[in-house]
């Protein structure tokens, strides 16, 4: 009789059961958002600006309670009153910087360093605020990225940044025209920085995207992000190889257009010659932005989601650049032909392209988490700042 203990032994495991696919949706419509849309837009114009935080958090409520994951849609809790506290503040800070600029160099440059040093914090407090009042099947998700994280996120954009501004402060016409044009103190500091943010930005653009990635909590599952600083040095060495392509043709297009000028004859040549260079120059512009936002926007989205993982889940992005770059052309072509009446419609059609886009793959059933005893943020003062200075909330 076999021996049964040594035959279970050699009995193959049983394979793990499949991740389940978690899929998103978008179900909002471009006739819906424009109603609200534009009930934002003459709210903020009636009370001069003040109405902008009412306006996004109306916007955000919509967009969330159309974005489905398995089939539930997400929800925010964000207080309007509190992201207006934190609208005043930056106006403040801005209003502050914006007038020491006009009292002296010296003063502005002291307003950017105090503007430098409370950044990071109202960066973080923004995304505390936005993730603690998302929830998704009654989870409330969290952001817990430390202090510490945010300054040294910030680090590599800001320390150019100051010898920037510090050189641009600094700057003496009387003195660049005594060296013969040549470098000055101040001007050799502003090229320093400005070659510095150059070189530093795919690093500076890692560093903030594991920072919000590795920040993201929902039950007991936290969030990493496998992110290499060399893949955003190759993206960015790809994104300008894509930008020669658009100034090739618009650099063919204007000759092609001042060769047509100089077959005229009078004044009808320098006038006609200045209407075709022009043309062409704004052709180039427009398939610049059309061509090189969209394959960056694309390539970061793929590269950021895929790299994102959890105890439980996986992320796959499948954005595909010539669905993003197509889309991209129509909403600028139809928003211009509209005198900007299609901005909400591009707005939903670019959500849905993007989210869609982005699958979740779960080796467990949500269901069965817990939810963490978190309350929801409640400090809304870095919530404007994060749309204010660029920053990708990560959502």
């Amino acid at each position: 009789m076999p021996d049964i203990d040594a035959a279970t032994a050699a009995a193959p495991s049983p394979l793990p059961p499949a991740p389940r696919v978690l899929e998103i949706r978008f179900t909002g419509s471009g006739s819906e958002y424009f109603r609200i849309w534009s009930v934002n837009m003459l709210l903020i114009l009636v009370t001069l600006g003040l109405y902008l935080p009412f306006a996004k958090a109306r916007r955000i409520r919509y967009f969330y309670a159309n974005t489905l994951v398995d089939g539930q849609a997400l929800s925010f809790h964000g207080d309007p009153r509190k992201m207006f506290r934190g609208f005043l503040l930056l106006v403040l800070l801005m209003a502050v910087y914006s007038g020491a600029g006009r009292f002296s160099t010296t003063a502005a440059f002291v307003a950017f360093l105090i503007l430098c040093a409370v950044w990071p914090a109202l960066w973080r407090a923004s995304l505390q605020f936005r993730l603690g009042n998302t929830s998704w099947r009654g989870l409330r998700m969290r952001f817990d990225g430390t202090l510490r994280g945010a300054y040294l996120s910030c680090a590599p954009s800001y320390l150019p940044a100051i010898a920037l501004v510090g050189g641009a402060s600094a700057l003496d016409p009387e003195a660049i025209k005594a060296a013969g044009g040549g470098f000055t103190p101040g001007l050799a500091i502003y090229s320093v920085g400005a070659l510095c943010m150059t070189l530093f930005a795919p690093w500076s653009l890692t560093l903030f995207k594991r920072y919000q990635h590795d920040g993201y909590r929902i039950a007991g599952q936290h969030s990493r992000l496998k992110l290499s600083v060399a893949k955003l040095y190759l993206l960015s060495l790809k994104t300008m190889g894509v930008a020669i392509l658009p100034m090739l043709l618009g650099g063919a297009l204007m000759a092609v257009f001042v060769g047509l000028s100089r077959t005229l004859a009078g004044p009808e040549r320098a006038v006609l010659g200045m209407v075709l260079f022009s043309i062409g120059l704004a052709l180039m512009y427009l398939l610049m932005f059309a061509v090189v936002m969209p394959y960056g926007a694309a390539r970061m989205q793929n590269l950021a989601w895929n790299g994102t993982r959890s105890e439980a889940l996986a992320f796959k992005s499948r954005l595909k650049f010539r669905s993003l770059f197509a889309l991209t052309l129509k909403n600028w072509l139809l928003t211009a032909l509209t005198l900007s009446l299609y901005r909400p419609f591009a707005a939903v059609s670019t959500a849905r392209l993007r989210l869609e886009a982005v699958q979740i793959e779960s080796s467990e059933d949500p269901a069965d988490w817990v939810a963490a005893a978190h309350a929801g943020h409640a400090d809304a003062t870095g919530d404007i700042a994060g749309d204010f200075f660029g920053i990708d909330m990560g959502l």
